[in-house]
């Protein structure tokens, strides 16, 4: 009986050393992710403990300025869609027309749209309403996961998997990373602010964007190599015939 546990443990460990560092990390938070909107359902849904919600509208109120306000209305745009359509048309344009990267600009359209699917759907589901008393004017639909932290998740979280892969330059990419990370916590930051989310709404984005934009890049991916090494060598292969002729 010892011999199979400490064999099993042997495995499990010899597998863990086969992950690298960056997907290790990815794993965790992963795992982290799921287990907070987890939990984060059972106290809202389940055992209707809105408790720290109004502590953090309570903090709030004291640092509530028309200075605030602006700055806040400001990067919550950020995070609309008024913004992030031209945003992804933009992205989708640089990847077909400048870099010419073909699965980039399948890549940021598949999790938009995705990502607003799975959005509109766990609002539906949860059906719950947005706090009774905004700070400065009413916002429509649901209120459960917050839209704008899940959508500036999967949007800047792509940025920042795209930067991670791509620049070489080690201060300017984590320059990049860093300011986007920040980016997503101040969009969603600004809707608990606004009075628009409760804190659990924006935690539940937080949690469900992450999870959405690690399993979208995953099976991209995968159908990515899976073009490379399929797809691509028979389409050439009658070009290659023809050549040989």
């Amino acid at each position: 009986m010892f011999k199979k546990i400490s064999a099993r443990v042997k495995k499990f460990w010899a597998a863990v050393a086969l992950l690298s560092l960056e997907m290790f990390i990815v794993l965790v938070l992963f795992m982290s992710s799921f287990l907070l909107f987890v939990y984060m359902i059972r106290r809202v849904f389940y055992l209707r403990n809105n408790l720290f919600d109004e502590k953090v509208f309570a903090y709030l109120d004291n640092h509530v300025s028309p200075e605030n306000n602006s700055i806040m209305l400001f990067f919550t745009f950020l995070g609309k869609h008024e913004f992030l359509i031209p945003a992804n048309l933009l992205l989708i344009a640089y990847f077909l027309f400048i870099k010419k990267h073909r699965w980039y600009s399948i890549k940021v359209p598949a999790i938009a749209l995705s990502s607003l699917a799975l959005m509109f759907g766990l609002k539906h589901l949860f059906d719950r309403d947005r706090p009774l008393v905004p700070l400065l004017e009413e916002a429509r639909g649901l209120s459960f996961p917050s839209g704008h932290a899940l959508m500036s998740v999967t949007f800047y979280g792509l940025l920042i998997y795209i930067v991670f892969k791509g620049f070489k330059n080690k201060f300017l990419k984590w320059t990049m990373i860093s300011l986007l990370l920040a980016l997503i916590i101040t969009i969603s930051f600004s809707r608990i602010y606004l009075r628009v989310h409760y804190a659990s709404d924006v935690i539940a984005g937080f949690c469900v964007g992450f999870l959405w934009l690690v399993i979208c890049v995953s099976v991209l991916n995968k159908l990515e190599q899976f073009s490379q090494k399929k797809v691509n060598p028979v389409v050439q292969q009658p070009a290659v015939e023809e050549a040989k002729a």
